[in-house]
């Protein structure tokens, strides 16, 4: 289970949302980009994760911003992801603030299944919900006329925060980036993406937390990009893929080759984590003779459970052999920042 608190005490404790240091900026090519939500805006106080009844039924709702007071809303039936929600049907709606009110209405979609392969959202005869959001609630009426009220809510990672354990290297804590090529400290203790560690690693388990910022005009690979590399090979992908389906391109994907099993991304500004499991491909002098294997835990949830990683490194990362190689915290250009990064050497998990 997540810890949630609600969004309103998270905004007036500090927590979860709020991030310091940074004021709003502008990019031509990609809109507002914000690193602090108190300079946000409107629409960020209304973006975020929703929870609460529809008569009988427990939803949870996703609420993207897309600029310009401009949403979309994805229902979950059963509940946030990670939390009940079965990965099959939600109900997808636009929308938009008018005069201080944000109104919306959405029909129901159906995905085939929610495995590696899955092939998307295929769309089930459209049938109305209506509603608007306001003062951290959403509420409105559903198909069959039913009503109901969700509650804006604030997940953290049940991972957040966690310690170093005895004899773990601690890679960043965020006193100095010395334990980087490149690295470079940016709002006081934060670091800024684009290093690798100096350090080389074979087999390890390891944890970080990121923050995405927020970029609401920005689509795509675009939208706050980077890239976790295990062993400078392969990519646990990093973006703000909050509301989307879950794709191997997307947040917490194996770039390119495997999907998160389910899609664990918060929204922008919250702190999010990783924890792996990796263990080395094994090799009889210069032949493979097994794969890489790995475990990701996105949010604390598993969205990878023992992968092998048979499919060549990604795209950019380094050739396989039996080298270790470092962590890579990939730069592209979006005001990325990570912290509390530790790793213990050597199988920790049996495969």
């Amino acid at each position: 289970m997540k810890r949630w608190l609600p969004a309103a005490a998270c905004a007036v404790l500090g927590l979860g949302l709020v991030a310091c240091g940074c004021v709003g900026a502008k990019d031509e090519k990609k809109g507002d980009v914000y690193t602090d939500a108190k300079e946000a805006g409107p629409d960020f106080a209304v973006q975020g994760e929703y929870v609460g009844q529809a008569g009988k039924d427990k939803y949870g709702a996703q609420v993207v911003a897309r600029g310009d007071g401009k949403f979309e809303i994805l229902f979950l039936k059963g509940g946030l992801p990670g939390d009940g929600y079965d990965g099959m049907t939600w109900t997808h709606a636009d929308a938009a603030t008018d005069g201080g009110k944000t109104a919306f209405k959405g029909s129901e979609w159906k995905r085939e299944s929610q495995t590696h392969d899955q092939k998307g959202p295929i769309i089930v005869p459209a049938t109305d919900w209506t509603g608007a959001i306001a003062d951290g609630k959403l509420t409105g009426t559903t198909k069959d006329g039913e009503t109901f009220s969700l509650k804006q809510v604030v997940r953290e990672s049940t991972t957040l925060g966690a310690k170093a354990p005895s004899g773990a290297t601690v890679l960043f804590d965020g006193t100095n980036a010395d334990q980087w090529d490149g690295g470079k400290l940016v709002e006081g203790n934060l670091l800024q993406a684009g290093v690798k560690s100096k350090k080389k690693f074979g087999s390890c388990t390891f944890h970080l937390e990121f923050r995405l910022p927020f970029m609401p005009k920005a689509r795509d690979q675009g939208r706050a990009n980077s890239g976790v590399y295990v062993q400078d090979r392969w990519e646990i992908q990093v973006l703000d893929s909050f509301g989307l389906t879950g794709a191997s391109n997307e947040c917490g994907g194996i770039y390119q080759e495997f999907k998160p099993v389910v899609n664990m991304c918060y929204p922008p500004l919250s702190w999010q984590t990783y924890d792996v499991d990796f263990t080395a491909a094994k090799y009889d002098g210069d032949k493979q003779v097994e794969p890489a294997v790995i475990t990701v835990k996105h949010n604390g949830v598993v969205i990878h459970d023992h992968v092998k990683l048979d499919q060549g490194p990604t795209g950019g990362g380094q050739k396989e052999s039996a080298e270790p190689g470092p962590i890579q915290l990939q730069n592209h250009g979006n005001p990325l920042v990570y912290r509390n990064i530790w790793l213990v050497a050597g199988n920790t998990k049996k495969e």
